[in-house]
């Protein structure tokens, strides 16, 4: 049974469900939106009850309207990625949003769907993926041209209607897609559809939103060919060629009929060839949530043998990526720090990348790791003038250093 509503209110909406979205997006973190808030000043004691508050009073009584999201371009492979960061305040009524909704859907989402959904990761997909390559031939390598901002608001709008009866949720899923969006230059764009990544309600709709126009549909038309499925990022799985290029173009007609447009060059179809599959393809590689599949050397235990198989290891582009990312700190100059200042500098950034890009064939890291071995070498000798000139005495003082302190750094946890 239900709970009356307050007096003047139009919608209930318990006061418990506002503070654990504040609980949540604190959690998370994030950058400041377009009004300057940050997380800390939001949740500054002196004023975090007065703002939960006000945003339950507002979204209580239908009042609340919420404001612009500021665009925030970053690098990618091949250009930019445009976030959306919504305001503080407006990531915590998302949220709330989010704490009601997503019960309800996770009931109904595939099972090879992914992304952002709670006891689901990454890993969780490649393995899956992994296992599936080895039983057929062919995938497709799917790749949707600027997803989130192509998403029609008339059908994520009539897919969360199918999954609650709060006339709130609609009114603000509605609100929030239509916020305008402050771009670098200062100036403000009206948006007509998309849903900005940034803010804690665009994953949930974009999962919702390919439930029906992907999952739901290859299900039924394709039922064979499993797939896995990270938010945008998919691929799919066929016996043969020629099926791989009917799902292809299957889907292909099915994502122009929801607002969507395959990538003409990424969206590609592979070859999962290895030591057993050797026939002629012009693409034999793949990637998926960060790691590359493609035919491997490896080394059967039990048969004592080596073979070639179509596994993943870490792209070649994010050890780059990670590579840059330490040179980047210039360690090597960084004299007036000690050691322990070095590894806490260093671990903050390795460990949760190391804990992601070694499950799978964790020796392509390896290089990387030797890569940092050389920048604290380079370090030790400008900073100990007894290792000034001698790159032997270096690499003795590094090796009696990772033989007293194993654990000082979080790559030589590996083995090399």
């Amino acid at each position: 049974m239900s709970e009356p509503l307050l007096k003047g209110k139009s919608h209930h909406i318990p006061k418990r469900l506002v503070w654990d979205a504040w609980l949540k997006v604190r959690r998370n973190g994030g950058a400041a939106g377009v009004d300057g808030v940050t997380v800390e000043q939001f949740g500054d004691a002196e004023r975090l009850k007065d703002n939960l508050f006000k945003l339950w009073n507002r979204m209580s009584s239908g009042s609340y309207f919420p404001g612009p999201v500021r665009a925030v371009e970053i690098p990618k492979k091949g250009g930019t990625r445009v976030l959306g960061i919504p305001n503080v305040v407006d990531r915590v009524a998302q949220s709330v949003a989010v704490l009601v909704l997503e019960p309800e859907v996770e009931q109904v989402f595939h099972p090879d769907s992914y992304g952002y959904r709670p006891g689901r990761s990454p890993l969780d997909a490649i393995k899956v993926c992994r296992k599936r390559c080895w039983e057929k031939d062919w995938v497709v390598d799917l790749d949707v041209s600027k997803f989130f901002d192509s998403v029609r608001w008339d059908l994520a709008l009539k897919a969360v209607e199918r999954h609650t009866d709060q006339k709130w949720i609609l009114l603000y899923v509605e609100r929030w897609l239509r916020a305008s969006m402050r771009i670098p230059d200062g100036s403000f764009v009206e948006r007509t559809q998309g849903t900005p990544q940034g803010g804690p309600i665009s994953p949930l709709l974009a999962n919702l939103f390919l439930h029906y126009g992907m999952d739901i549909w290859l299900s039924k038309e394709y039922p064979g060919c499993h797939f896995e499925r990270f938010a945008d990022d998919a691929v799919i799985h066929c016996a043969t060629e020629r099926q791989a290029l009917e799902v292809k173009d299957a889907l292909g007609a099915r994502f122009a009929d929801i607002g969507l447009l395959l990538h003409p060059d990424k969206t590609k179809i592979v070859y999962c060839k290895d030591g057993r599959r050797r026939r002629d393809h012009p693409v034999t590689s793949f990637t998926f949530c960060g790691y590359e599949f493609r035919p491997r050397k490896a080394f059967d235990v039990r048969k004592r043998e080596a073979f070639t198989g179509f596994m993943p290891a870490p792209s070649p582009e994010k050890i780059t990526e990670m590579g840059r990312k330490v040179s980047s700190w210039k360690l090597s100059r960084c004299t007036n720090l000690t050691l322990d200042d070095i590894s806490r500098k260093v671990n903050q950034v390795l460990r949760g990348w190391l804990a992601y890009f070694t499950v799978f064939y964790p020796s392509m890291v390896i290089p990387l790791c030797k890569r940092i071995d050389r920048i604290l070498m380079r370090w030790a000798r400008n900073k100990f003038k007894r290792l000034k000139r001698s790159d032997l005495r270096a690499q003795e003082w590094l090796r009696r250093v990772r033989k007293c302190s194993p654990e000082l750094f979080a790559h030589w946890a590996l083995r090399y």
